[in-house]
C-alpha cells in the first residue's frame, strides 16, 4: 500500500498566532490615576446617598471639594514646571483656574463648617467661581499642540485679552448691577446662572474644537477635559434648579458630579505626563483661526449697541443704568487700547517681515553674484590652460633660439638692442602664461591653522622694498584676541600679497599716503581691513572679474584679485570691495576662525 502525501502537509508549518492575552494588571497599571479618581467618585457617591442632610455630611462634602481642587491645582502648577516649554502655559492657566475653585470652595467650607451659617445670597465669592472658568477657556484656547509663529503669536495674545476684557465688562454689565448696585437677588440669580451657563458652552466648545483639530496624546487630554467639563456644566444646570428650589444642600447628590469632574481632570493631568504630547505646525489653511480675530473685533462694536440699549431701551432704575453707561465706556477705552496696542505690534511684525524679505533679497543677489563668479573662474579656467600650454610650447622654441643668437659674436649694436627687446617680450609673455596656469590650475591644498599676522609681516616686507622714498606709509593693527584660521598658507599668503600690492600701487599712483590693515575677530569670524587713502577704485563690483585691470598695459594682468576671490570661496570666506565716502578703497577679508583645540590653546598661553 503506497502512502501519498500532499505539498501542503509535507510543506513548513507556520505556528499559529499566540491568542490575545489582556493583562489586567497591566490595564490597571496603565489607567490607574483614572482607577482612582472613579473610586474616590465612588467612595463620595456612596456616603452622599446613604448619610442624611447633617453637619457631619456638610463638612465631609466641603473639605472633600477642598481637598480635591487643591490635589488638581498642584497637579497642574507641577506640570507647568516640569512639562516641556510648548505646554507650560497650558497648565499655568489650568493651575490659576483650580486655584479661584479651591478659593470659591474654601470660602464656602468656612462659611458652612466654621461659622455653620447659611450661606449668603448674593455671595461674594460668586465672582471668584464666575471668573475660574475663564483661566480654563484661556487654556483651552492656547493649544499647546500647535507650534507657535512669533507675530502671529501675539495677535493671537492681544485677542484674546481683548475676548477677556469683554468678558469682564457681560458681567459688570448685566451681573454686577443687580448684586451690588441696585439689590435684586432674584434677577442676579438668573443672570448669574445664564451667563455661567454661556461660560462653561464656551469652555465646551474650545474643547470640543480642539479635541476635533488635534492628534495623539493632545486629542486623548481634550477629549478628557471636555468630557469632565460636560460632566460638571450638565450638572451645574440642575444644581442652580436644585438651589433656586431650596433643594440643594452640601453633601446631596448633586455634589457627585463636581467630585467626579475635578477627580476626572486631575486623574487626565497626571496621566499627561506619561502620554505622547507632540507639538506640530499649524494648519495653513485652517479657517477656524481666524475665529479669535473676528470675535474680538465683535465683542469690540457690540459696546456702542449694548451702550445705546441702555439709554433707549433699559427699564433698569437710575443707578444701575448709570453704572451700565459708565461700564461700556470704560469698556470701549480698555478694548479700544488693546485695538491700537493690536495695531502697533502688527506694523511691527509687517516691518519686521518687510526687512526680513529685504535682506533675503541683499542675500540672494549676493548668493547670485557668487555664483556668476564662479562659473566665469571655472570656465576661464578650463579655457586658460588649454591656451597656457599651446603657448607655452612656442614660447620656450623662441627663449631657445634667442638664447643660442644672443651667444654668436658677429651681431651689431642694433641687433643686440632687437634681441634684447625679444627677450624681454618672451619673458613678459613667459610671466603672464604662468600667471595664466596659476590661475586655472588653482586647487583646495592642504589646509592647517594659520596666523594670519605672521602672513601679513611677511607680505609687507616682501613688498616693502619695491615701494621707497617714505611716501607710503602702513599701519598695521592686530587685535589682541585675533584668531587663527584653518587654510593653505600659500593661497592665502598669495591673497594678501595682492591685496596689499593694489593698495600700495594705487597710494604710488596718487603720490603717497597711509594704507591701514586692521586685523580683528567679529563673531565667529577673522575679519581684515584694507583701508588706502588712493583714489579709489573705478568699478568696485567689477575688481573680481578675471582680466580687468585699470593698470597700463604690462603691469597687470587682470588676475590676482580673481585669484584671490577664488582662494576665499575655496576656504569658506568672503571678500569685498567697496568706495569709501571720503575717498580712498576699502578691501574686507571674512574667514571662519578656527576652533583650536584646548590643549593648543593651553600651550599657547603658557609660551
Amino acid at each position: 500500500m503506497t502512502k501519498v502525501t500532499t505539498p501542503l502537509l509535507n510543506g513548513p508549518r507556520h505556528p499559529p498566532p499566540p491568542p490575545i492575552e489582556l493583562d489586567p494588571m497591566g490595564l490597571l497599571r496603565r489607567y490607574r490615576w483614572f482607577a482612582a479618581a472613579a473610586g474616590i467618585t465612588l467612595a463620595f457617591a456612596l456616603v452622599s446617598l446613604t448619610a442624611h442632610k447633617s453637619p457631619g455630611l456638610t463638612a465631609f462634602a466641603d473639605l472633600a471639594g477642598v481637598v480635591l481642587m487643591l490635589a488638581a491645582a498642584g497637579i497642574t502648577l507641577a506640570n507647568a514646571f516640569t512639562r516641556p516649554r510648548q505646554e507650560r502655559s497650558f497648565w499655568a492657566l489650568l493651575a490659576l483656574g483650580f486655584a479661584l475653585w479651591v478659593s470659591n470652595q474654601t470660602a464656602w467650607t468656612y462659611w458652612e463648617t466654621v461659622l455653620r451659617v447659611p450661606i449668603p445670597d448674593p455671595f461674594f465669592f460668586d465672582i471668584v467661581l464666575f471668573f475660574h472658568v475663564v483661566p480654563m477657556i484661556a487654556a483651552a484656547a492656547w493649544r499647546p499642540d500647535l507650534a507657535k509663529v512669533e507675530g502671529k503669536l501675539q495677535l493671537s495674545v492681544l485677542s484674546f485679552m481683548m475676548l477677556l476684557g469683554w468678558w469682564v465688562f457681560l458681567y459688570g454689565f448685566i451681573v454686577f448691577p443687580h448684586q451690588y448696585v441696585v439689590l435684586n437677588v432674584s434677577r442676579y440669580s438668573v443672570y448669574y446662572d445664564r451667563l455661567y451657563g454661556l461660560e462653561n458652552a464656551l469652555l465646551l466648545g474650545l474643547l470640543g474644537l480642539a479635541a476635533w483639530t488635534s492628534s495623539g496624546g493632545w486629542r486623548r487630554l481634550y477629549l478628557n477635559f471636555l468630557a469632565a467639563a460636560a460632566l460638571y456644566g450638565i450638572n451645574s444646570q440642575f444644581l442652580d434648579r436644585a438651589a433656586a428650589d431650596n433643594t440643594y444642600y452640601s453633601g446631596s447628590a448633586y455634589d457627585i458630579p463636581l467630585i467626579g469632574t475635578v477627580a476626572w481632570m486631575a486623574a487626565a493631568s497626571l496621566s499627561a505626563r506619561e502620554w505622547d504630547l507632540k507639538t506640530v505646525p499649524p494648519l495653513k489653511r485652517a479657517s477656524w483661526r481666524k475665529v479669535l480675530s473676528r470675535l474680538a473685533m465683535l465683542a469690540l462694536l457690540s459696546l456702542p449697541a449694548l451702550g445705546l440699549w441702555v439709554v433707549f431701551f433699559d427699564q433698569s432704575p437710575a443707578a444701575s443704568r448709570l453704572f451700565r453707561l459708565f461700564t461700556v465706556l470704560t469698556g470701549m477705552v480698555v478694548l479700544g487700547a488693546f485695538v491700537f496696542l493690536r495695531q502697533y505690534v502688527q506694523d511691527q511684525t509687517l516691518m519686521g517681515i518687510l526687512q526680513q524679505s529685504r535682506q533675503s533679497y541683499d542675500t540672494q543677489m549676493r548668493l547670485q553674484k557668487q555664483l556668476v563668479q564662479k562659473e566665469k573662474l571655472a570656465s576661464l579656467s578650463t579655457l586658460v590652460s588649454g591656451a597656457a600650454h599651446e603657448i607655452n610650447h612656442p614660447l620656450t622654441a623662441i627663449m631657445t633660439y634667442s638664447e643660442q643668437l644672443w651667444a654668436q659674436e658677429r651681431l651689431t649694436e642694433e641687433q643686440k638692442a632687437l634681441l634684447r627687446k625679444i627677450v624681454n617680450q618672451a619673458q613678459r609673455t613667459r610671466d603672464l602664461v604662468a600667471n595664466l596656469l596659476s590661475f586655472a590650475q588653482q586647487s583646495p591644498g592642504e589646509k592647517v591653522l594659520v596666523d594670519l599676522n605672521v602672513l601679513l609681516s611677511r607680505a609687507w616686507q616682501m613688498l616693502e622694498p619695491h615701494y621707497p622714498g617714505g611716501q607710503i606709509r602702513v599701519s598695521i593693527s592686530i587685535a589682541a584676541e585675533f584668531p587663527r584660521v584653518r587654510g593653505n598658507a600659500n593661497q592665502l599668503f598669495q591673497v594678501l600679497v595682492e591685496i596689499i600690492e593694489n593698495a600700495l600701487d594705487a597710494l604710488q599712483e596718487a603720490g603717497g599716503g597711509l594704507l591701514e590693515i586692521t586685523a580683528q575677530k567679529q563673531g565667529n569670524e577673522a575679519v581684515l581691513q584694507f583701508s588706502d587713502g588712493g583714489p579709489g577704485v573705478r568699478e568696485p563690483e567689477r575688481v573680481f572679474d578675471p582680466f580687468y585691470t585699470t593698470k597700463p598695459i604690462g603691469k597687470g594682468t587682470g588676475l590676482g584679485l580673481s585669484v584671490a576671490y577664488g582662494v576665499m570661496q575655496d576656504h569658506g570666506g568672503q571678500i569685498t570691495c567697496q568706495n569709501k565716502p571720503e575717498g580712498g578703497a576699502l578691501f574686507v577679508v571674512r574667514l571662519p576662525a578656527a576652533a583650536e583645540p584646548a590643549a593648543q590653546v593651553a600651550g599657547a598661553a603658557g609660551a
